[in-house]
């Protein structure tokens, strides 16, 4: 049975702590340094990590990532250079065993402070704006969508990056330009609407609607160009909905962490959780039936199986 991972404490400098990772400095194999990104089993919902943890959520987050970032390795650059937790220096035998499958090394990037999200249906936070303004996030819609409904067109919709625990915030093309400057900001909405619609046909082929997704940034050494960092096209960081099942109209079934949510709103509906931390734990249904859709997700998109 896999390990548990909510914690690491590895003899490496420098360790950051986010929502769901744990971040060390190191040295990659050609000398330059780098970044190892250690995904835990944490999980998190509405900024807030929760008091359980999904046991190998991490190792499936991480290899989801690797196929992804093959997968766009032709059509653009990307800071990964290994998952191969054998490269990784200055771990002892227990913690490589602790972290097989659960790492990323990495370039370091200095991270672009946008995020980058693709919305191919209207649903979540979306759908609620469109509700009560007609349009989402400052971009107008025709009238008449329904919950869940597919865009004609996919839309680019940029946010600050938020500090651990407090909130994104939408901002508009302009605003991002103002943060990045022009040619940067243009350069990460042609980039993130073609890699969404590229990953969205591939998903759609194994029975995946890839209903929305957020991507980062970071540029190495001064340069231009950006080049893609952190996790892709993963039940953490996109909205994964079974093709056959997909009815506008409602709520979808999904292969990402909807479900905890939904518990979660059960305990806010009822006034024993207000979504501010510390996060309640979960029943072991909720996390059972989580990972059993994660693991799905992983199996359909990679045309493999994952033993944990």
């Amino acid at each position: 049975m896999v390990q548990l991972v909510t914690e690491t404490h590895l003899n490496l400098p420098n360790k950051r702590t986010g929502k769901v990772r744990d971040l060390y400095e190191t040295t990659l194999p050609s000398g330059e340094p780098g970044l190892l990104i250690v995904a835990t089993d944490r999980v998190s919902a509405f900024d807030v990590v929760l008091g359980s943890g999904l046991p190998g959520k991490g190792i499936v987050l991480t290899q989801i990532s690797k196929f992804w970032f093959d997968f766009f390795a032709d059509d653009v650059n990307h800071h990964l250079v290994t998952t191969d937790v054998e490269e990784i220096p200055g771990l002892s035998s227990e913690e490589r065993a602790q972290l097989k499958g659960r790492v990323k090394l990495c370039r370091k990037t200095e991270v672009l402070p946008v995020e980058c999200i693709a919305r191919g249906y209207i649903t979540g936070s979306g759908w609620k704006d469109y509700q009560n303004s007609g349009k989402v996030c400052g971009i107008s819609l025709p009238h008449g969508l329904r919950n869940s409904d597919r865009l004609e067109e996919p839309l680019f919709t940029p946010s600050t990056k938020a500090e651990v625990g407090d909130h994104d915030e939408n901002i508009s093309f302009e605003q991002g330009i103002k943060v990045v400057g022009e040619a940067k900001m243009t350069w990460l909405r042609d980039t993130t609407l073609s890699l969404y619609h590229r990953a969205r046909a591939h998903a759609l082929e194994r029975g995946i609607i890839l209903a929305d997704t957020k991507l980062e940034f970071g540029v190495q050494n001064g340069d231009a160009e950006p080049i893609l960092i952190d996790e892709i096209f993963t039940p953490d960081s996109s909205r994964f909905w079974p093709a056959d099942e997909w009815e506008p109209g409602k709520e979808q079934s999904s292969y990402d962490k909807q479900i905890v949510r939904n518990y979660l709103e059960t305990l806010v509906a009822a006034g024993t959780w207000d979504k501010t931390p510390p996060g309640p734990d979960l029943p072991e249904s909720v996390i059972d039936q989580t990972m059993s859709r994660y693991l799905e997700a992983y199996e359909h998109l990679t045309e493999s199986t994952l033993s944990l």
